[in-house]
């Protein structure tokens, strides 16, 4: 017999770990190769970790709620054959850009020994101290926020064994570090200390609730927790600034009315809104292509691909925002094509973690609710998100050749949430001016 090591393979991009939440199989089951053996979730999607080997699970060794790291052995199999089998490399992970170090960086924290080293502010962060481990991901995000070794040690876990994961580094840095971190001892005599400014005040702790009579007390589930870990982290990233503008939607509608049922029968297509939309921002992002990047550090990176994502609302109420990936070079009837498959198998939760990573703007219709008009928090690691509000029909003035006169049209508000790091309010707002422009020059005589 020979044993062979279940890996947890590469979940997607800038996916570093994944939590366990069902193992389909238990130990002493027979398995098969490609059969799904352990449910695991992402902050990004959920999905099933098939076998590459047949043989007999003889070992768990990440159990249910356990957090494991890509490329790390989740499980033993036991298979026909000699002699101990090694489990294929795996592909490594890659981290968030806004959490990921330069790779010289990252070569030298990697290749640090897990002996005792200094503790004092500044000094390198380690693999392993006071008998727990920690990751590359939440050293990398502990390095990039500012907490050196004493603070990172005094931060509680709630990994396997205490360990600290990016949620403990999110859930801390969101209390406003209030954890004091342990004082440094120094047999040298200290330097008085440089006058300083008195620091601005620490967010104060959320207030203890109290609930009251007939109160229903509702856990968040695990979706839940990582939206809102992942708007407070985008929140607390970018200062967020949002412009407005409003598009005269006239022209698409009538189009759309009269072309959709034959749209259908031609293509086997519904056409919606959506990627009519979404082809007008493509048209904006080949003109604006600043608005289509991500900051690492103090670096700036110009995706050389359009992405965009679409953001998606499940029947748990929760949100989802798959990505239509290369969306250029889609005609209008492969944007639909895209946007109805990714919708439909996002409300079947049927996606696949590389559909939901990898965007670099992203478009979000609050309209659908019949919203007019909204401010969306940007989906990190990008810097600009827009949200279309319902078409409205109202009165406006219209030039005419024959003078301005008052009609009804069908208007829309579009609102653009943009990273005022590196967008400034010029760029924000003849982007979004831009948008419309595209949506007001539609064709009305497009075919189909």
């Amino acid at each position: 017999m020979a044993q062979f090591e279940l890996i947890l393979p590469k979940m997607g991009e800038s996916v570093a770990e994944a939590t366990v939440t069902n193992w389909l199989k238990n130990v002493g089951d027979t398995i098969e190769a490609e059969e799904s053996v352990v449910e695991v979730a992402t902050d990004k999607v959920d999905s099933e970790v098939p076998s590459p080997v047949s043989g007999t699970l003889v070992k768990i060794i990440s159990e249910v709620n356990d957090v494991a790291e890509v490329g790390a052995a989740i499980a033993i199999i036991e298979t026909e054959g000699e002699g101990a089998a090694e489990a294929p490399s795996a592909p490594v992970a890659e981290a968030a850009p806004s959490q990921t170090p330069t790779p010289a960086a990252a070569a030298t924290i990697e290749t640090e020994v897990a002996a005792a080293v200094s503790t004092a502010t500044g000094g390198e962060l380690i693999k392993s101290s006071n008998g727990r481990f920690y990751s590359p991901l939440v050293r990398s995000m502990a390095k990039e926020e500012g907490i050196d070794q004493a603070e990172l040690d005094a931060i509680p876990g709630s990994g396997k064994e205490g360990r600290v994961t990016k949620k403990d580094i999110i859930a801390y840095l969101a209390s406003g570090r209030n954890a004091a971190a342990p004082a440094v001892t120094s047999a040298q005599p200290q330097a008085p200390a440089p006058v300083k400014a008195a620091p601005a005040p620490q967010k104060a702790a959320a207030p203890t609730i109290t609930p009251g009579a007939g109160d229903e007390i509702i856990e968040m589930d695990r979706m839940r927790k990582l939206i809102a870990d992942h708007m407070v982290n985008s929140v607390q990233t970018s200062p967020h600034v949002t412009s407005f503008v409003e598009a005269d939607m006239t022209k698409i509608v009538k189009w759309r009315n009269a072309n959709k049922g034959s749209f259908q029968a031609k293509h086997g297509e519904k056409i919606t809104f959506t990627p009519i939309i979404m082809e007008a921002i493509i048209k904006a992002i080949k003109d604006f292509p600043m608005i289509n990047v991500s900051v690492q550090g103090s670096t700036i990176i110009k995706h050389n691909n359009i992405n965009v994502g679409m953001a998606a609302a499940l029947p748990s109420g929760n949100l989802i925002v798959p990505v239509v990936k290369n969306a250029d070079s889609l005609s209008l009837l492969g944007l639909t094509k895209a946007v109805n498959d990714l919708a439909n198998r996002a409300r079947n939760n049927a996606l696949k973690p590389d559909e939901v990573s990898g965007g670099t703007y992203t478009l979000t219709n609050v309209g659908t609710f019949g919203n007019v008009l909204g401010t969306p928090i940007i989906n990190q690691p990008q810097v600009a998100i827009m949200a279309a509000g319902a078409i409205v029909k109202k009165p406006a003035v219209v030039e005419t050749p024959e003078g301005d006169m008052i009609a009804v049209r069908h208007k829309m508000f579009l609102s653009h949430s943009y990273d005022h790091r590196v967008v400034d309010g010029a760029l924000g707002g003849m982007f979004v001016k831009r948008v419309a422009e595209y949506l007001e020059a539609w064709d009305p005589n497009r075919e189909i």
